[in-house]
């Protein structure tokens, strides 16, 4: 079983769940720790969550086991691994392929081919905990914890908007200026069971990019999300008159691609398990490589 350990450096007398929450445990795994085959020691002694700990006390927190999900089947399909350790498991999805089962996609999604992969490494831990998302057209790096422990400190990180994530996406259109935010409130569409737009009674949504590339009719920008609303990104290129290349929900005239040109090339984060940052990056897909190529072709031909 999965296993953290601590010494406790406060001075002062404390609460043992008071240490163990410090570390990322959160309330709902600490339950699931005392009822469900974990353990928590002190000194090699198990001890209640009151339990007072003092300065150079050894905390060993073991975590209970993590059955795999009998209704998720496991996908066979190869993954692209980019990164993964004890902890954490990042994948380059590819476009087409959704990130969790779904009705239509109950067999195929990107976890069920990470089950299918912990399975074929008969990993002790067979839960799926998925960190990040993409949508099904959108590809490109996705997060993945190995255990609860490491699901809740992505949580949080989430939350407090330190996990970074960053995006590459073809857009229609030139814009005015290089570095551009947009502060829009994005609300579902009346209209409509998937799409969204911008709403003023919708919820806050905070959009980064700088213009990497630019040629006559498109361009090459690089985003940063501040919010993680859905379809954030589409939704603020389309109210900003520069919808992106493919996007067949937000821009249906355009076919220049057969999906959405967007790609999460870069993802970073705070590792508390190892003290150190992981950041990884994934290169453009070939079909948004050879929107460029033709993008450049065309320039060519006009000089």
């Amino acid at each position: 079983m999965t296993s953290f350990e601590w010494q406790v450096t406060e001075k002062n007398p404390q609460k043992l769940r008071t240490v163990i929450m410090a570390h990322g445990v959160t309330r709902t795994l600490l339950k699931q720790i005392k009822f469900h085959g974990g353990e928590i020691k002190v000194n090699g002694a198990e001890q209640l969550t009151n339990y007072m700990v003092t300065k150079g006390d050894v905390v060993t927190v073991t975590l209970p086991p993590e059955p795999g999900n009998d209704h998720v089947p496991a996908s066979n399909v190869t993954l692209d691994i980019v990164y993964e350790d004890s902890n954490w498991l990042i994948v380059n999805k590819p476009a087409g392929v959704a990130s969790v089962p779904a009705h239509i996609y109950a067999n195929d999604s990107l976890v069920n081919r990470v089950k299918g992969y912990y399975e074929r490494q008969r990993y002790e831990n067979q839960r799926v905990h998925i960190v990040t998302r993409l949508d099904r057209d959108t590809s490109g790096l996705v997060i993945f914890a190995k255990h609860h422990m490491a699901h809740s400190v992505l949580d949080k990180q989430l939350k407090e908007h330190t996990l970074r994530k960053e995006y590459l996406a073809i857009v229609v259109g030139n814009f005015k200026h290089e570095h551009v935010e947009v502060n829009l409130p994005i609300g579902r569409d009346p209209e409509s069971f998937v799409k969204r737009r911008v709403a003023v009674d919708g919820k806050m949504a905070m959009t980064e990019f700088w213009v990497q590339q630019h040629w006559p009719q498109m361009e090459l920008v690089r985003i940063q999300l501040h919010t993680g609303r859905t379809h954030q990104i589409r939704v603020h290129m389309t109210a900003l008159g520069h919808p992106l290349l493919g996007d067949w929900l937000y821009n249906p005239t355009n076919h220049q691609m057969k999906r959405q040109a967007l790609h999460c090339f870069q993802v970073r984060f705070y590792d508390p398990f190892s003290n150190k940052i992981i950041s990884c990056q994934a290169p453009l897909p070939a079909d948004m490589k050879l929107a460029i190529k033709r993008a450049n072709q065309v320039d060519v031909t006009k000089v």
